[in-house]
Protein backbone atom coordinates (compact mmCIF):
# COMPACT_ATOMS: atom_id res chain seq x y z
CA UNK A 1 0.00 0.00 0.00
CA UNK A 2 1.29 3.12 -0.82
CA UNK A 3 0.67 6.82 0.78
CA UNK A 4 0.45 10.13 -0.67
CA UNK A 5 2.78 12.28 -0.13
CA UNK A 6 2.10 16.00 0.73
CA UNK A 7 4.26 18.50 -1.55
CA UNK A 8 7.06 19.96 0.17
CA UNK A 9 7.27 17.07 3.12
CA UNK A 10 9.35 15.09 2.54
CA UNK A 11 8.02 11.40 2.97
CA UNK A 12 5.17 12.67 5.36
CA UNK A 13 1.65 10.52 4.77
CA UNK A 14 -1.82 12.97 4.25
CA UNK A 15 -3.27 13.15 7.25
CA UNK A 16 0.01 12.97 9.70
CA UNK A 17 0.93 16.18 9.65
CA UNK A 18 3.49 17.75 12.24
CA UNK A 19 5.07 20.72 14.02
CA UNK A 20 7.40 22.75 13.29
CA UNK A 21 9.87 21.26 15.51
CA UNK A 22 9.66 17.82 13.19
CA UNK A 23 11.17 20.14 10.04
CA UNK A 24 12.55 23.13 12.06
CA UNK A 25 14.61 24.05 8.69
CA UNK A 26 11.49 24.16 6.27
CA UNK A 27 9.79 25.96 8.92
CA UNK A 28 12.47 28.80 9.37
CA UNK A 29 12.15 28.91 5.70
CA UNK A 30 8.16 29.72 5.28
CA UNK A 31 9.11 32.06 9.36
CA UNK A 32 11.36 34.01 7.49
CA UNK A 33 8.95 34.50 4.09
CA UNK A 34 5.89 35.91 6.71
CA UNK A 35 5.28 39.54 5.80
CA UNK A 36 2.40 41.65 8.05
CA UNK A 37 0.55 44.14 5.24
CA UNK A 38 -0.75 47.38 7.26
CA UNK A 39 -3.54 49.41 5.90
CA UNK A 40 -4.50 51.90 8.41
CA UNK A 41 -8.07 53.57 7.77
CA UNK A 42 -9.02 56.71 9.81
CA UNK A 43 -12.20 57.13 10.93
CA UNK A 44 -14.55 57.27 7.86
CA UNK A 45 -17.57 59.06 9.98
CA UNK A 46 -15.54 62.45 10.05
CA UNK A 47 -15.79 62.57 6.93
CA UNK A 48 -19.44 61.16 6.34
CA UNK A 49 -20.56 63.46 9.33
CA UNK A 50 -19.32 66.74 7.86
CA UNK A 51 -20.72 66.03 4.78
CA UNK A 52 -24.51 65.22 6.41
CA UNK A 53 -24.15 68.05 8.62
CA UNK A 54 -23.58 70.25 5.42
CA UNK A 55 -26.82 68.99 3.42
CA UNK A 56 -28.98 69.12 6.57
CA UNK A 57 -27.91 72.69 7.49
CA UNK A 58 -28.29 73.95 4.04
CA UNK A 59 -31.74 71.95 3.04
CA UNK A 60 -32.91 71.70 6.38
CA UNK A 61 -32.60 75.85 6.85
CA UNK A 62 -34.45 76.31 3.33
CA UNK A 63 -37.37 73.78 4.93
CA UNK A 64 -37.52 75.70 7.87
CA UNK A 65 -38.10 79.20 5.45
CA UNK A 66 -35.24 80.61 6.63
CA UNK A 67 -34.36 81.88 3.44
CA UNK A 68 -34.59 81.02 -0.32
CA UNK A 69 -37.57 80.58 -3.21
CA UNK A 70 -39.03 77.45 -4.83
CA UNK A 71 -36.02 77.34 -7.13
CA UNK A 72 -33.36 77.59 -4.21
CA UNK A 73 -32.21 73.87 -4.27
CA UNK A 74 -31.63 74.03 -7.96
CA UNK A 75 -28.53 76.12 -6.72
CA UNK A 76 -27.23 74.05 -3.60
CA UNK A 77 -28.11 70.81 -5.92
CA UNK A 78 -24.56 70.47 -7.03
CA UNK A 79 -23.11 70.94 -3.47
CA UNK A 80 -25.62 68.91 -2.09
CA UNK A 81 -24.87 66.24 -5.27
CA UNK A 82 -20.69 66.11 -4.56
CA UNK A 83 -20.36 67.20 -0.74
CA UNK A 84 -23.35 65.45 0.89
CA UNK A 85 -23.53 62.93 -1.82
CA UNK A 86 -20.74 61.37 -3.12
CA UNK A 87 -18.31 62.55 0.36
CA UNK A 88 -21.14 60.40 2.46
CA UNK A 89 -21.47 57.73 0.32
CA UNK A 90 -17.73 56.98 -0.24
CA UNK A 91 -17.50 57.62 3.75
CA UNK A 92 -20.27 54.61 3.80
CA UNK A 93 -18.12 52.37 1.79
CA UNK A 94 -14.76 53.04 3.51
CA UNK A 95 -16.88 52.23 7.27
CA UNK A 96 -17.65 49.10 5.45
CA UNK A 97 -13.97 48.32 5.05
CA UNK A 98 -13.27 49.85 8.61
CA UNK A 99 -15.88 47.20 9.73
CA UNK A 100 -18.22 49.72 11.21
CA UNK A 101 -21.75 48.64 10.15
CA UNK A 102 -23.56 51.33 12.24
CA UNK A 103 -21.54 53.86 9.91
CA UNK A 104 -21.41 52.01 6.84
CA UNK A 105 -25.52 51.79 7.20
CA UNK A 106 -26.00 55.74 8.14
CA UNK A 107 -23.59 57.17 5.83
CA UNK A 108 -24.59 54.69 3.17
CA UNK A 109 -28.01 55.38 3.15
CA UNK A 110 -28.17 59.19 3.68
CA UNK A 111 -25.27 59.67 1.28
CA UNK A 112 -27.39 58.01 -1.56
CA UNK A 113 -30.24 60.03 -0.70
CA UNK A 114 -28.04 62.99 -1.28
CA UNK A 115 -26.79 61.89 -4.00
CA UNK A 116 -30.37 61.45 -5.65
CA UNK A 117 -31.97 64.62 -4.29
CA UNK A 118 -28.85 66.69 -5.98
CA UNK A 119 -29.48 65.26 -9.26
CA UNK A 120 -33.10 65.49 -9.34
CA UNK A 121 -32.85 69.22 -8.89
CA UNK A 122 -29.52 69.12 -11.38
CA UNK A 123 -31.74 67.74 -13.76
CA UNK A 124 -34.52 70.14 -13.31
CA UNK A 125 -31.66 72.80 -13.92
CA UNK A 126 -31.24 71.85 -17.21
CA UNK A 127 -34.79 71.26 -17.97
CA UNK A 128 -34.24 67.62 -18.54
CA UNK A 129 -36.48 66.99 -15.80
CA UNK A 130 -40.39 68.22 -15.27
CA UNK A 131 -40.83 71.18 -13.47
CA UNK A 132 -43.91 70.21 -12.54
CA UNK A 133 -42.91 67.10 -10.66
CA UNK A 134 -40.46 68.96 -8.81
CA UNK A 135 -40.79 68.77 -5.15
CA UNK A 136 -42.53 72.16 -3.71
CA UNK A 137 -43.39 72.91 -0.04
CA UNK A 138 -47.07 73.24 0.14
CA UNK A 139 -47.42 70.76 -2.68
CA UNK A 140 -48.79 67.21 -1.75
CA UNK A 141 -46.08 64.63 -3.28
CA UNK A 142 -46.89 61.60 -1.35
CA UNK A 143 -43.83 59.93 -4.23
CA UNK A 144 -41.61 62.30 -2.91
CA UNK A 145 -42.44 61.76 0.38
CA UNK A 146 -42.27 58.21 0.54
CA UNK A 147 -38.63 58.61 0.29
CA UNK A 148 -38.63 60.30 3.94
CA UNK A 149 -40.72 57.86 5.10
CA UNK A 150 -37.91 54.77 4.28
CA UNK A 151 -35.49 57.41 5.79
CA UNK A 152 -37.43 58.08 8.83
CA UNK A 153 -37.47 54.07 9.72
CA UNK A 154 -33.81 53.31 8.95
CA UNK A 155 -32.32 55.89 10.72
CA UNK A 156 -34.58 55.59 13.36
CA UNK A 157 -33.43 51.10 13.29
CA UNK A 158 -29.37 53.06 13.52
CA UNK A 159 -30.88 55.05 16.06
CA UNK A 160 -31.75 51.84 18.52
CA UNK A 161 -28.00 50.26 17.09
CA UNK A 162 -26.00 53.31 17.65
CA UNK A 163 -27.54 53.05 21.63
CA UNK A 164 -24.70 50.72 22.29
CA UNK A 165 -21.84 52.64 21.05
CA UNK A 166 -22.68 56.20 22.18
CA UNK A 167 -25.30 58.30 23.35
CA UNK A 168 -23.77 61.54 20.91
CA UNK A 169 -24.65 59.27 17.48
CA UNK A 170 -27.49 58.21 19.37
CA UNK A 171 -29.21 61.46 19.88
CA UNK A 172 -28.02 62.34 16.50
CA UNK A 173 -30.19 59.39 14.61
CA UNK A 174 -32.90 60.07 16.88
CA UNK A 175 -33.51 63.84 16.09
CA UNK A 176 -32.28 62.94 12.31
CA UNK A 177 -35.01 60.14 12.24
CA UNK A 178 -38.23 62.11 13.67
CA UNK A 179 -37.44 65.14 11.06
CA UNK A 180 -37.47 62.51 8.01
CA UNK A 181 -40.88 61.70 9.29
CA UNK A 182 -42.64 65.34 9.51
CA UNK A 183 -40.78 66.28 6.51
CA UNK A 184 -42.24 62.90 4.98
CA UNK A 185 -46.07 63.70 6.14
CA UNK A 186 -45.64 67.35 4.69
CA UNK A 187 -44.89 66.46 1.59
CA UNK A 188 -47.25 63.83 1.78
CA UNK A 189 -50.14 65.68 2.72
CA UNK A 190 -49.21 68.81 1.22
CA UNK A 191 -49.41 71.06 4.46
CA UNK A 192 -46.65 73.48 5.39
CA UNK A 193 -46.03 73.16 8.92
CA UNK A 194 -44.68 69.58 9.09
CA UNK A 195 -42.26 70.14 6.23
CA UNK A 196 -40.98 73.39 8.17
CA UNK A 197 -40.77 71.44 11.51
CA UNK A 198 -38.49 68.67 10.00
CA UNK A 199 -35.93 71.30 8.35
CA UNK A 200 -36.08 72.72 12.09
CA UNK A 201 -35.15 68.98 12.96
CA UNK A 202 -33.05 68.67 10.45
CA UNK A 203 -30.84 72.05 11.24
CA UNK A 204 -30.77 70.60 14.74
CA UNK A 205 -29.37 67.34 13.39
CA UNK A 206 -26.43 69.58 11.89
CA UNK A 207 -25.48 70.96 14.55
CA UNK A 208 -25.04 67.40 16.80
CA UNK A 209 -23.57 65.86 13.40
CA UNK A 210 -20.81 68.55 13.40
CA UNK A 211 -20.19 68.30 17.25
CA UNK A 212 -20.06 64.32 16.83
CA UNK A 213 -17.75 64.87 13.48
CA UNK A 214 -15.58 67.59 15.44
CA UNK A 215 -15.37 65.11 18.85
CA UNK A 216 -14.26 62.18 16.42
CA UNK A 217 -11.63 64.23 14.41
CA UNK A 218 -9.90 66.20 17.76
CA UNK A 219 -9.68 62.73 19.44
CA UNK A 220 -7.85 61.59 16.32
CA UNK A 221 -4.94 64.49 16.36
CA UNK A 222 -4.51 64.91 19.97
CA UNK A 223 -5.11 60.90 20.93
CA UNK A 224 -7.44 61.75 23.65
CA UNK A 225 -10.93 62.87 25.09
CA UNK A 226 -11.21 66.45 23.81
CA UNK A 227 -15.45 66.61 23.55
CA UNK A 228 -17.61 64.25 24.46
CA UNK A 229 -19.51 61.75 23.00
CA UNK A 230 -21.14 60.34 25.78
CA UNK A 231 -20.00 56.57 25.53
CA UNK A 232 -20.14 54.11 28.23
CA UNK A 233 -17.09 54.21 29.69
CA UNK A 234 -17.01 57.44 31.99
CA UNK A 235 -13.46 57.58 31.57
CA UNK A 236 -13.85 58.03 27.92
CA UNK A 237 -15.99 61.17 28.20
CA UNK A 238 -13.40 62.89 30.65
CA UNK A 239 -11.37 65.78 28.74
CA UNK A 240 -8.11 64.58 28.57
CA UNK A 241 -8.31 61.20 28.81
CA UNK A 242 -7.44 58.39 26.48
CA UNK A 243 -10.99 57.10 25.19
CA UNK A 244 -8.93 53.88 24.36
CA UNK A 245 -5.13 52.80 23.73
CA UNK A 246 -4.83 51.44 20.68
CA UNK A 247 -3.40 47.63 19.66
CA UNK A 248 -0.03 48.56 17.76
CA UNK A 249 3.60 48.18 17.31
CA UNK A 250 4.76 51.06 20.23
CA UNK A 251 7.30 51.78 18.18
CA UNK A 252 5.38 52.63 15.14
CA UNK A 253 3.94 50.98 12.33
CA UNK A 254 6.89 49.38 9.69
CA UNK A 255 6.77 50.92 5.89
CA UNK A 256 3.49 53.34 6.94
CA UNK A 257 3.40 56.97 7.85
CA UNK A 258 0.49 58.50 9.36
CA UNK A 259 -0.89 61.93 8.56
CA UNK A 260 0.22 64.08 5.89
Amino acid sequence: MTHEREPGRRGVPVGERRGPEEFPEEHAVWEDRTRIFLQPVAAPSILGLFGLATALMMVGAWMAGWYGTGVSPVLLSPFVFMFSGLAQFLAGMWSYRARDGLATAVHGTWGSFWLAFGLLYLLTGVGAFPVVLTPVVGVSNPSFGFWFVALCVITGLTALAALGRNMGMAALLIVLSVGAGFTAAGFWSGAVWPVRIGGWLFVISSVIALYAAAAMLMEDTFGRTILPLGKYRAAANIPGRRAHRPLEYPYGQPGVRIGQ
